[in-house]
């Protein structure tokens, strides 16, 4: 028997960043993001050996360890152990054997959620197993507590909540830990012309999100008031992006980003370097009405929304900064389970 799962990466189009506590629990988040045919997989095959097998097939990873009711956090594949452990505790009381092989189609620091995505897709997994009693709130609060609380892992609320639903969704983030996802009807047409005309940039570098958050955050608790406007302004933001999608006034949308990346900037020092300034420069200058870097900064992807015939000229832009261009579609699905 096989039980697998599927859960989408997403780009965050704006608000980035306001999920992220302190600031979400003194003032609220907003949000807006879309999910892309990028995904993290799982795959757990049951066992009847006493082991546990886990195999991270794109990090080149495999570790063969005795079935134990809690497994040692110690470095090797954290956030595998990380939700088994989790799982254990809240629902099974007892050691289970099997073999737990993830793949994500995009690499760690790559800024469209693949951490918090492949938690989803594990704990989704898990859920198909055993039958356990979690709605979509549900998972992704759970995936959310799995990484952020039990591993102490830096980072914000919205892609558990992305992956696990799936679509473009304008997310809210209240003061007491209330999350509400709603989700979009967008006309078909438009979305087309948004993935057509948004070019996704892989900049061959990754970075650790999580010093990022951390400064964000300190700076958010020190009551540094170019940081705490400049997330106000991100919140703005997600209200500007909700209303130019849905009416479809997509020309407005390269204007938008640019708005939020001015402000995004002010949030942590190294949300930007040199070489992401010359890349975002060399798109606007090649007809990018305005872009950002995905997720929390400092590398990984960044994206540009490039109108009328514009597309080819940026790509072509950007090739001697030595990154890629990815093709990508938006996804309405979010997590998916199955077992064969």
């Amino acid at each position: 028997m096989l039980i697998r799962s599927k859960a989408p990466l997403r780009l965050g189009l704006a608000g980035g960043g306001t999920d992220v506590a302190p600031y979400s629990e003194l003032y609220g988040g907003t949000i807006l993001n879309a999910t892309i045919n990028m995904f993290a997989y799982a795959t757990i095959e049951p066992r009847e050996d006493g082991n546990i097998i886990l195999n991270s097939i794109d990090k080149g990873e495999k570790y063969e360890l005795k079935s134990l009711q809690m497994l040692d956090i110690d470095g090797n594949l954290d956030l595998h152990k990380g939700i088994y452990n989790r799982v254990v505790k809240d629902f099974i009381q007892k050691p289970l054997s099997f073999e737990l092989s993830t793949y994500v189609d995009a690499p760690p620091g790559s800024g469209l959620g693949s951490s918090s995505t492949l938690v989803v897709a594990i704990l989704g997994a898990f859920a198909e197993w055993l039958g356990l009693p979690l709605g979509e709130y549900d998972l992704a609060h759970l995936a959310y507590e799995i990484e952020r609380i039990d591993l102490k892992m830096a980072g914000g609320k919205q892609d558990q909540y992305a992956a696990t639903f799936g679509g473009v969704n304008f997310m809210e983030f209240f003061k007491d830990d209330k999350v509400i996802v709603n989700p979009l009807r967008i006309h078909e047409k438009y979305l087309d012309e948004l993935a057509n005309n948004l070019v996704l940039y892989h900049t061959e570098t990754s970075r650790l999100s999580s010093r990022i958050i951390e400064q964000q955050s300190r700076n958010v608790e020190q009551k540094n008031k170019i940081t705490i406007e400049a997330m106000h302004k991100l919140k703005e933001q997600a209200i500007m992006m909700k209303e130019s999608i849905l009416k479809g006034e997509l020309d407005k949308i390269g204007h938008i980003l640019d708005f939020g990346w001015q402000f995004k900037k002010n949030m942590a020092s190294e949300i930007t370097n040199q070489m992401i300034d010359d890349v975002y420069d060399a798109a606007i200058l090649n007809g990018a009405t305005g872009g950002k870097v995905s997720g929390a900064g400092g590398g990984g992807f960044m994206f540009f929304y490039c109108p009328g015939n514009t597309r080819s000229n940026v790509i072509e832009a950007l090739k001697k900064f030595g990154g890629q261009t990815k093709r990508y579609q938006f996804t309405s699905k979010g997590l998916t389970t199955w077992t064969i």
